[in-house]
């Protein structure tokens, strides 16, 4: 199949890769003209504008956005929008809000365009592992591009498959699912990224409490020096946490076990807030997820007007003085 890819940076640019790699011909624009060149030299079919990348294609037309969520996703919408027509595709790859997503499929549907949400985890490393899928929008649209969805997907690789699992839709053994309607697939990969906060917290406040065994505010007779690195990679095997994210840490950590080269501030992509903002809205408690949202938003802060206001209130009870700089 022949399809647009507007966006062409880390994931963009690796989708595209994978996507000619499984012999689908792939347009290609990104206001960054270097990643466009680059991604030339291995087959892309490259578009100076939305306008020429639309020009490239045929009907149906197919255009796949990778782009971050808020205004630069919604402007590239809009204008795709004025020049798409009735059974084109708009697919939004990124981490938009699920809500947006309800709203563009209805504005969409308005002209006779189709529009699927396509949340998308792999990160840097779904180019060869390939990219676990969670689509939103019409069933039929979601059928017809199924060589594109398939050629994404991690396949079934080595994962054994779950012994209760019997019958229905092999997509998700593959590593793809039709989630839902519009905004079906961005809200299970909403979800996602909150446990992904969660997950990644636990290990971060687990090997912090490894590290800290080591620390002078022990009784010396209690210290130990644990080796990080090691204790990450036997982590990974047989254990009952092992995980990618596992992997990841054992990988950062053997490089530098004082991970020096971090400063430790730790940004958000929105997901996070609106998984507990989804939580509130169902009254379903979050704790975990709501905790570690918050620890990002804490890691920011050196010293915040909260620690200080602490520190006066226990002054103020107790004559209790703040601990030694």
């Amino acid at each position: 199949m022949r399809l647009a890819v507007i966006g062409l940076g880390r994931m963009g640019g690796n989708i595209s890769r994978r996507l000619m790699r499984a012999g689908h011909e792939v347009v290609g624009f990104d206001h960054n003209e270097g990643h466009v060149a680059e991604l030339a030299s291995d087959g892309l079919l490259p578009a100076a504008s939305l306008e020429e990348a639309a020009a490239r294609l045929t009907t149906p037309r197919i255009f796949w956005i990778m782009l971050p969520a808020g205004a630069a996703t919604e402007e590239t919408v809009a204008e795709l929008r004025s020049l798409s027509q009735a059974g084109d595709v708009i697919i939004d790859g990124g981490n938009s809000f699920f809500k947006d997503d309800i709203r563009r499929s209805k504005e969409c549907a308005s002209s006779g365009i189709h529009y699927l949400d396509v949340g998308t985890s792999g990160g840097i490393w779904g180019l060869d592992r390939g990219y676990c899928l969670m689509i939103g929008g019409e069933r039929e649209i979601v059928e017809l591009l199924d060589p594109i969805f398939n050629a994404l997907a991690p396949g079934f690789g080595t994962i054994v498959p779950t012994p209760t699992r019997i019958g229905g839709d092999d997509r998700p053994e593959l590593g793809y699912i039709h989630a839902g309607p519009a905004g079906a697939g961005h809200f299970v990969k909403m979800v996602h990224n909150g446990i992904e906060y969660g997950l990644m917290q636990a290990y971060a406040e687990g090997f912090d409490v490894l590290k800290g065994r080591g620390s002078e505010k022990v009784p010396e007779s209690e210290r130990f020096t644990l080796n990080l690195p090691d204790i990450a990679e036997v982590w990974r095997r047989g254990s009952v946490i092992s995980s990618w994210l596992l992997d990841l840490c054992a990988l950062e950590l053997a490089g530098d076990h004082d991970l020096k080269e971090f400063s430790g501030r730790v940004a958000d992509s929105g997901e996070g807030q609106w998984t507990v903002e989804a939580a509130m809205e169902e009254a379903i408690p979050a704790n975990v997820l709501t905790a570690a949202l918050f620890a990002r938003y804490r890691s920011r802060q050196d010293d915040s007007f909260a620690d200080k206001l602490l520190s006066a209130m226990r002054f103020g009870f107790g004559g209790h003085v703040e601990m030694p700089q």
